[in-house]
């Protein structure tokens, strides 16, 4: 049998790369198709794959570290690859993966990270996030956007069978793409990661890509208020703002190894969550190593942390609301146990990953066959 992968973009590593790596393990056979690859960006965590590229790989580099610029292209370049042949293809998507074409004999189950956000319920954010109005500019982003949503609707039907990463992301493939989803949530890798019962040090943990849309600026501004310490861990192209906010008490460490995340995770008093994301794989990690979580009451950590026992939520986007949260967890800290945090994440482990999603592929393959 014959099985192929699909994700998007190949140049970080995040959530949805994270998850990738976790399919390779499960079909180590499989080519990854991909619209970009870059192999120093994702450390060379895929240099053992078969990777097959779209043809945006030959634009030169600066316009591939620009993928904003390929908007309008996206569509058409995934449409490109040719799956003849393979009995079962895997999409990893949070935008374009899911809409290859393939033939009727072959078998497409999609991995959902989530819609197209920026063209759904994200949209409006995005147009403020990244300043666009209603000029020459403004006007044609917005018939690009308009037109990727008629196109992720139609391709959305190419898929035949869904699998969404939260109920959160069900919820979202329900109402844009009327079609039903089987929840099997991301793996964290458990076993790589060892909980500490230390006393913590006095730091908080932000771990996150510096990007306006994951709201680290929430955070800083929160512990500019209280003075605690706060270390920030990730880069990306909101890092010289960020740091130009920070008081003294914040630290930025940019990129970190694995092996040093779950070290500052381990050693501090808690993760700070601010953004609203699918899933969020980072929360797990955070109760893996022993440590609660600060997060908004919003999105997947809603179905990860258990309010009192495993974190804290906080109801508004904030400094003062987050602050708040804060002198909750660290009143009743000793509530907050490493064990209680450990055996909340031991329900997302790479194994229970492997089996639901093994077991979900080939029952539903032979449906498909079948038919």
């Amino acid at each position: 049998m014959k099985i192929a992968i699909v994700h998007e973009f190949l140049t970080k590593i995040g959530g949805a790369e994270k998850v990738l790596l976790e399919l390779h393990k499960i079909y180590p056979e499989a080519p990854i198709f991909t619209l970009l690859y870059d192999e120093e960006g994702t450390s060379s965590k895929f240099s053992d794959c078969e990777i097959i590229s779209s043809s945006l790989k030959k634009y030169p580099a600066f316009l591939r570290r620009r993928t904003k610029l390929f908007l309008p292209k996206l569509a058409q370049a995934v449409e490109e690859f040719d799956f003849s042949g393979y009995d079962i293809v895997i999409s990893s998507s949070n935008s374009f993966a899911h809409g290859i074409l393939t033939k009727p004999a072959t078998f497409h189950i999609c991995y959902c990270h989530s819609p197209m956000r920026y063209a759904w319920d994200w949209y409006h954010e995005y147009m403020i996030e990244n300043h666009i109005g209603f000029g020459i500019k403004g006007l044609y982003i917005r018939k690009v956007l308009h037109d990727l949503r008629v196109w992720d609707k139609v391709s959305s039907q190419r898929v035949d069978f869904w699998i969404a990463n939260s109920k959160n992301v069900s919820d979202r493939i329900e109402k844009y793409y009327q079609k039903k989803s089987k929840i099997i949530c991301p793996p964290v890798s458990i076993d790589k990661i060892t909980p500490s019962d230390n006393v913590p040090d006095d730091y908080y943990v932000v771990i996150s890509r510096l990007e306006p849309y994951k709201k680290v600026d929430l955070a800083i501004s929160g512990f500019n208020q209280s003075g605690r310490s706060l270390v920030i861990i990730g880069t990306g192209s909101d890092e010289t703002r960020l740091k130009r906010m920070a008081k003294n008490n914040i630290e930025f460490l940019g990129w970190q190894s694995d092996t040093a995340v779950y070290e500052y995770l381990r050693n501090g008093k808690a993760l700070i969550f601010a953004g609203e994301e699918d899933f969020g794989l980072t929360p797990v990690e955070s109760m893996a190593c022993g440590r609660p979580v600060i997060a908004l009451k919003r999105g997947g950590t809603l179905e990860t942390v258990i309010e009192g026992k495993t974190g804290v939520f906080f109801d508004q986007e904030t400094a003062e609301s987050l602050n708040e949260a804060v002198l909750k967890l660290e009143k009743n800290y000793t509530d907050f146990t490493p064990a209680n945090c450990r055996k909340q994440a031991e329900k997302f482990s790479s194994r229970e990953f492997e089996e639901q999603l093994k077991l979900t592929i080939d029952e539903e393959y032979e449906k498909y066959s079948n038919k």
